[in-house]
């Protein structure tokens, strides 16, 4: 009997085009909803019947293959920068089920990819990645079934309590990491939503979650242990999380523009400089992300590469998305920078919308190990024999 086929009514034009429509209800939404401190329910809602619930998925599984197929890099990261745009604490969220489909089909069975496409694509479950953790990290113990028990906790958990289908990684008694996905409404946790007291990025509900005692059997144990750290996967993915933040970056200088215009100080060749500046950064953002989906697109038909095989170039394509995030975060911070001086205290007091665009985004730029990111940079560039011009050809 042949396996059934789904086909998405979805072109990746038409993709691109409702990113922009719901990051225009994103903005018009996000004072309400950061207010609250709460998830961003009505976004979405908006997000799954838009059908990008999906689209990460593979064309064979009902999807368009956006952040698995390496030749749509760029339009990915256009679709991330588009919901970065409206709201950051979405895009984050969203962004964290675009990592979860793209780890579940590259290393997943095509029983669990078959299961897990059914649960984005027709039941609408958000899919997240929730690796954080303090000293009391998980555990995961292996059970005679094949399945596995966990014990300890998770922090900044991105979606808490509305992201039905986590990653929730953890060590084995070997040390070794160990992939598991968790079927949240099966399961008994404990949530505390006391640890996430953050000065932005509050609708993210990134809580600190105990995980102790949830009995998983073998279909939610996702590749072999040690995978999820394989390169270029782990660090190639930074490229998602720095298209959702140019996209914030992208939001601060459309209203401080409207803000400027409001006061009628766009004549000011000072405001002139300023706004001249950030556009000049975000046009090299843009760059950044044209030139690593590139890179991606003749690295491999899918994303980081085929898992059965190792790559002689998985460090070209991690140090350059090294370089990617750290200059998108440099550009991040000085468009920060010139907005502040451009709107003045009056901008940067609610409700003007500057002010939670500025605290979302400098939460949001302080990803970990930014020192040893920068470091690796240099090292490849010093190890190599190659001219400047050559480093990444």
């Amino acid at each position: 009997m042949p396996s059934p086929t789904w086909q998405t009514d979805l072109s990746v034009a038409q993709t691109l085009l409702k990113a922009k429509e719901i990051a225009d209800f994103c903005t018009a939404n996000a004072a309400a909803t950061e207010a609250k401190g709460t998830f961003p329910v009505p976004e979405f809602e908006l997000i799954a019947q838009s059908g990008l619930l999906a689209v990460p998925l593979l064309p064979k599984w009902g999807g368009l293959g956006l952040g698995i197929d390496a030749n749509l890099t760029y339009e990915l990261l256009m679709l991330l920068k588009q919901i970065g745009r409206g709201n950051l604490a979405v895009g984050r969220i969203y962004e964290g089920h675009v990592n979860a489909l793209q780890l579940i089909q590259t290393f997943g069975s095509e029983e669990q990819i078959a299961a897990y496409a059914e649960d984005a694509r027709d039941r609408h479950y958000i899919f997240g990645v929730w690796n954080a953790e303090a000293g009391d990290g998980v555990k995961v113990i292996p059970l005679e079934n094949g399945g596995a028990k966990l014990e300890g906790s998770k922090t900044f958990c991105s979606g808490a309590s509305y992201v039905q289908r986590p990653f929730v990684n953890g060590a084995l008694p070997d040390g070794k990491w160990q992939m598991c996905i968790v079927p949240m409404e099966q399961v008994a946790t404990v949530s505390d939503p006391s640890w996430w007291q953050p000065p932005g990025m509050r609708a993210t509900v990134s809580y600190k979650i105990d995980f102790t005692g949830v009995e998983l059997d073998a279909h939610y144990l996702i590749g072999q242990p040690d995978e999820y750290n394989r390169q270029p996967w782990l660090s190639g993915g930074a490229i998602r999380f720095a298209a959702v933040q140019l996209g914030g970056a992208e939001a601060l200088f459309n209203m401080t523009r409207d803000f400027l215009r409001s006061l009628q100080r766009t004549s000011d060749p000072y405001q002139e400089m300023r706004l001249g500046q950030i556009a000049i950064a975000l046009e090299s953002g843009h760059q950044w992300l044209r030139s690593v989906a590139d890179l991606m697109a003749n690295y491999h038909p899918i994303f980081g590469g085929s898992p059965q095989a190792d790559s002689p170039d998985a460090d070209r394509i991690v140090t350059y998305a090294n370089m990617v995030r750290t200059a998108i975060e440099q550009i991040c911070m000085d468009t920060i920078q010139h907005a502040e001086r451009s709107i003045g205290t009056r901008g940067l007091l609610p409700p003007q919308p500057m002010e939670r665009v500025i605290r979302d985004l400098t939460i949001y730029l302080r990803q970990p190990a930014y020192d040893g990111t920068l470091r690796s940079v240099g090292k490849y560039a010093l190890s190599s024999d190659r001219m400047a011009d050559e480093l990444w050809s």
